[in-house]
C-alpha cells in the first residue's frame, strides 16, 4: 500500500513526505525547527517524490522548495497555522475519540441543518458550535451541515476559495477544532455533514499548478481552467481529490460529504471522477462498517448523479433540488428575476412532489433550451429540499433571509411545505427561529486587484435580477460581522413561536408512520392554480396523512379528495398558538372521499387517520 499524500507522524518523531510534482525535476523539504535544514526528497515514478525524515514529529513547520527556486506550502498541508501563504504543519493525526458505537444514519432520518462556522457563533470557531448542539437536537436536528472548512484566503469567506483541501481553516480552529466538534456530535446522536468542493479552488493562494497539471486549459468555468479530471496526468488529479475524501470520512469521522457544484466537473471520461468517488466512499464505508453519503449539488437535473450503477447512473446517494426551493420560493415572493422566470405556478411545485425535478426536459425559458432529464423513478430520500440556504441567501444582493421577503404566515407555510415533505430537509442556521439578520457574501483576500474583481463579478452576478439598493462591499468586515447570527431572537415572542413551531412540525414528522417514511409512490398530490393551493396526502399502511397549503393572500376554500373515514387535526398554523389569527377549521372531520376546507390566507393544516 503506497503512504499517502502529504506530511504524514511515522513511530520516533520521524515524518513521512509523499508529494506529486512532476514539474519539477528536483524537490527538498525545508524545515522551520531549531536547526533549519533542507532535506531532499527522492524521485519516483510518475511525479512523485518521497523520503522519510528524522526529528520532523507533530508542530514541525516545513515548505517544499521546488527546484532550489519556489517555496511553497504542501499542497496536502494538514494545517497552515499561518494562512495559506505560510509553512504547512506536521499534524499528529491521534485523537481521542468517543463515538466507538457510532454508525451513522439513514437518508431517512437525516434532517440538515446547514452551518457557516464563521458566522454562526461571536467566536467563530468549530468548538463554539458544541454547547449549541443540544440546542439543536431538542429541536430535532439529525445532521449538522458544515459549509467548507479547507483553508481558505484571510479571517472571514464562505469557504468556496479554500486553496488547501486537506488543511481546516486555522481561524476556525484547525483540525483539532473539527474532530472535537465531531465527536461532540457523534455523542448526541448527529451526524456531520461536510461540504467539500472539488470543481476549482480559489485563485489566492493556489499554488497547485507549480506542483503538477491540476488544472487544464481544455475546459473553461466560472472560476477559470477546470481540474484535470479527464486530460494527461489526470489520474494523480484523481488520486488527489479522493483521498482528500477518504481523509475527511476517516480521520474526521465525517458521516456525509456535500460536493459542492458538480456540473463544473467536467469529465465525458468512460469511468467519471464522480462514480470512482462515490465508489471509493463507499467501498471505505464498508471497511469502517459506518453509514457514509456522498451528496452532490448541481444545477442540471440529471438522474443519472444518484442513479444506481446498476441502472447506468454514477451511483451517488442523493442531490440538493434546486427546483423545489425555486418552486416554493416563487410562490411565496412573487419574484420572477433570473431563474425564477422558470417558476411560479402551484403546478410546478406539485410536480417538485411528485417527480422530484420540476425540470425533466421541457423547455426552460430562462436557459432558452430544453432542461434536465426525468428523476420520476428516483426514490425521494435521494433528495435534499430546503425553502433556504446559503447559495439562495447569500447570492442574494442584500443577502436577506425569507424572514425579511415574506410576512410570519409565509414562514410558517414555507416550514410546513420542506419539513411534511416526502424528501430529506435542510434548514439554514437561523431559519428555525427567523433569523433577521442577513446573510451577505464576504471575503478576506489581500490582493486588491483580485477584491476588485469580485465586487465587479458580484454587480455582473446582480444584472439578471431587479433588486435594488447598494451592494454591501464582501471585503469590509462589517459585511461579515452584520451576517452573524443573534441566537437570543429565539427567546423573544413572535421568534420563540416559530422555533416552537419548527419543533413541532419535526415532531410530528419523526412520529408519523405516514410522514417519517420518505416515499413518492405512497402519496397523492392535487394543485388548485386558480386558489393557489396544494394537496398533499401521505400513507404508510393504515397510517395517513394530509397536508393542505395555502399559498395566497386569500382565504381558499377547497374540495380535497381525502379518502372515507373519521380524521383528526394535528396542526393549524392559523390558530393563535402559532401567532395565527384564528382557524375555522374543526378539530376533526368525517370525509365520504371529499371534503371541504377553508384555509386562512398564507396557511397550512395537516390531519391524520389512522
Amino acid at each position: 500500500m503506497s503512504p499517502a499524500l502529504g506530511a504524514t507522524q511515522l513511530a520516533g518523531g520521524r515524518t513521512e513526505f509523499l508529494v506529486w510534482a512532476p514539474r519539477a525535476e528536483r524537490v527538498e523539504v525545508r524545515l522551520l525547527d531549531a536547526r533549519e535544514r533542507l532535506v531532499p526528497l527522492s524521485a519516483g515514478e510518475r511525479g512523485y517524490h518521497h523520503a522519510v525524515v528524522e526529528g520532523a514529529g507533530s508542530g514541525c513547520r516545513f515548505f517544499y522548495r521546488l527546484d532550489g527556486d519556489k517555496q511553497r506550502p504542501d499542497p496536502t498541508s494538514r494545517f497552515q497555522p499561518e494562512g495559506v501563504h505560510g509553512p504547512s504543519e506536521v499534524v499528529d493525526s491521534m485523537f481521542d475519540w468517543q463515538d466507538s458505537a457510532w454508525r451513522g444514519l439513514p437518508l431517512e432520518r437525516f434532517i440538515h441543518y446547514e452551518i457557516h462556522v464563521g458566522a454562526f457563533t461571536p467566536e467563530g470557531t468549530l468548538e463554539a458550535i458544541v454547547p449549541r448542539l443540544d440546542e439543536l437536537r431538542e429541536l430535532g436536528i439529525t445532521a449538522i451541515e458544515l459549509m467548507p472548512v479547507a483553508q481558505f484566503p484571510g479571517e472571514r469567506n464562505w469557504g468556496y476559495d479554500g486553496v488547501c483541501p486537506f488543511a481546516v481553516q486555522n481561524s476556525y480552529g484547525g483540525p483539532l477544532g473539527l474532530k472535537k466538534l465531531v465527536n461532540a456530535c457523534h455523542t448526541r446522536g448527529l451526524a456531520v455533514v461536510l461540504d467539500v468542493v472539488y470543481n476549482h479552488l480559489g485563485p489566492e493562494g493556489n499554488y497547485l499548478a507549480d506542483f503538477g497539471p491540476y488544472f487544464t486549459d481544455f475546459y473553461h468555468t466560472p472560476w477559470g481552467p477546470a481540474v484535470n479530471y479527464d486530460r494527461a496526468e489526470s489520474d494523480e488529479v484523481r488520486r488527489y481529490f479522493i483521498e482528500n475524501a477518504l481523509y475527511w470520512v476517516t480521520d474526521f469521522h465525517i458521516d456525509a460529504l456535500r460536493l459542492d457544484a458538480v456540473h463544473a466537473i467536467v469529465d465525458p471520461s468512460a469511468r467519471p471522477f464522480l462514480e470512482e468517488l462515490g465508489a471509493a466512499v463507499h467501498k471505505r464505508a464498508e471497511e469502517l462498517q459506518r453509514q457514509i453519503w456522498v451528496i452532490p449539488e448541481s444545477d442540471r437535473n440529471d438522474g443519472r448523479l444518484i442513479r444506481t450503477r446498476e441502472a447506468g447512473g454514477l451511483g451517488l446517494d442523493a442531490q440538493w433540488s434546486d427546483d423545489f426551493h425555486h418552486a416554493l420560493h416563487t410562490l411565496l415572493t412573487g419574484e420572477s428575476d433570473g431563474y425564477y422566470a422558470d417558476f411560479g405556478k402551484i403546478e410546478h411545485l406539485a410536480r417538485a412532489f411528485t417527480d422530484g425535478f420540476v425540470y425533466s426536459g421541457q423547455y426552460s425559458s430562462n436557459r432558452r433550451r430544453r432542461h434536465g432529464n426525468t428523476s420520476r423513478d428516483i426514490p425521494a430520500h435521494r433528495f435534499v429540499v430546503c425553502a433556504q440556504n446559503h447559495d439562495q441567501v447569500g447570492n442574494r444582493m442584500l443577502g436577506e433571509r425569507l424572514s425579511q421577503l415574506v410576512s410570519f404566515d409565509g414562514l410558517r407555510l414555507a416550514a410546513g411545505v420542506v419539513l411534511l415533505s416526502p424528501f430529506v430537509p435542510l434548514l439554514f442556521m437561523g431559519e428555525e427561529y427567523g433569523e433577521t439578520a442577513p446573510f451577505l457574501y464576504f471575503i478576506h483576500h489581500s490582493d486588491p486587484a483580485l477584491v476588485e474583481a469580485v465586487r465587479k463579478g458580484r454587480r455582473e452576478e446582480f444584472s439578471r435580477f431587479r433588486w435594488r439598493g447598494e451592494i454591501p462591499d464582501p471585503q469590509d468586515e462589517q459585511t461579515f460581522l452584520r451576517s452573524k447570527l443573534n441566537h437570543e431572537l429565539r427567546r423573544n415572542s413572535g421568534h420563540r413561536v416559530l422555533n416552537e413551531f419548527y419543533r413541532e412540525l419535526i415532531r410530528l414528522r419523526k412520529q408519523l408512520p405516514s410522514l417519517a417514511r420518505l416515499s413518492k409512490a405512497d402519496m397523492e398530490v392535487a394543485g388548485f392554480e386558480t386558489e393557489k393551493a396544494l394537496f398533499v396526502r401521505r400513507w404508510s399502511g393504515s397510517d395517513q396523512a394530509f397536508a393542505v397549503y395555502n399559498f395566497s393572500d386569500s382565504p381558499a376554500t377547497l374540495r380535497v379528495p381525502v379518502p372515507s373515514g373519521e380524521w383528526q387535526k394535528l396542526l393549524d398554523s392559523a390558530e393563535e398558538r402559532w401567532g395565527g389569527s384564528g382557524s375555522s377549521i374543526p378539530n376533526a372531520i368525517s370525509s365520504q372521499g371529499r371534503s371541504s376546507i377553508t384555509l386562512g390566507p398564507r396557511s397550512l393544516v395537516l390531519f391524520h387517520a389512522d
